[in-house]
C-alpha cells in the first residue's frame, strides 16, 4: 500500500482518496481534498497559508528537526532481511515513542512560555490598577504578606553585610 503525501498542505493521502492534477509538463501533484485542490488552483503559498504543515514548520509551531523522525523517512533502497535486527528494531520502537512524545511536550511548553510571561505581567498590571474592587480581607492578607517577605529580605541582607564587616 503506497501512501502519498498532499503537495498542499502535507498530510497522508490513501489508496483511493484525493486528487490528482498533472500539469502540461508532466509534473504530478497529489491532493489530499478539494481544499487544497483549490488553495492550489487559487496560487496560494502553502507557506502563508496557517493551517498547512509547511506553515507550521517555518513558524516553529511543529517540531521539525529531531532526530526521531530519522527512523521514519523514505527509503528506496530494499534491505535484506535480518531477523536480529528486525527485533531489535521493534524493540526499539515503543523507545523512540516515548522520546519523540517527551520531545514534543517539551518543545509546546517552551513555545508556551512566552505568552505565560506576558500574561502574568498584565495580570499582575491589572490587579495593581483595580486594587479598590477586591474585598478588604484579601488586600490586608496580601499587605501582610508582602510585609512578611520584606523582613524576610532585610534580615538576610544584613546577615550579608555583618559577615563582609568580620
Amino acid at each position: 500500500m503506497r501512501l502519498e503525501k498532499c503537495w498542499f498542505c502535507s498530510s497522508t493521502i490513501y489508496p483511493g482518496h484525493g486528487i490528482q492534477f498533472v500539469r502540461n509538463d508532466a509534473k504530478i501533484f497529489r491532493f489530499c481534498r478539494s481544499k487544497c485542490h483549490k488553495n492550489f488552483k487559487m496560487k496560494r503559498n502553502p507557506r502563508k497559508v496557517k493551517w498547512t504543515k509547511a506553515y507550521r514548520q517555518l513558524h516553529g509551531k511543529d517540531m521539525t528537526k529531531d532526530t526521531t523522525f530519522e527512523f521514519e523517512r523514505k527509503r528506496n533502497r530494499p534491505e535484506r532481511y535480518d531477523r536480529n535486527l528486525t527485533e531489535q528494531t521493534l524493540k526499539a520502537i515503543p523507545l523512540i515513542t516515548k522520546i519523540r512524545h517527551d520531545r514534543l511536550e517539551k518543545h509546546i511548553s517552551n513555545r508556551h512560555k512566552p505568552g505565560k510571561r506576558k500574561e502574568m505581567e498584565k495580570d499582575s498590571k491589572e490587579l495593581d490598577q483595580d486594587i479598590g474592587m477586591l474585598p478588604k480581607k484579601l488586600i490586608s492578607n496580601e499587605v501582610t504578606a508582602e510585609k512578611t517577605k520584606i523582613k524576610v529580605k532585610v534580615v538576610q541582607q544584613q546577615t550579608e553585610d555583618n559577615a563582609m564587616e568580620e
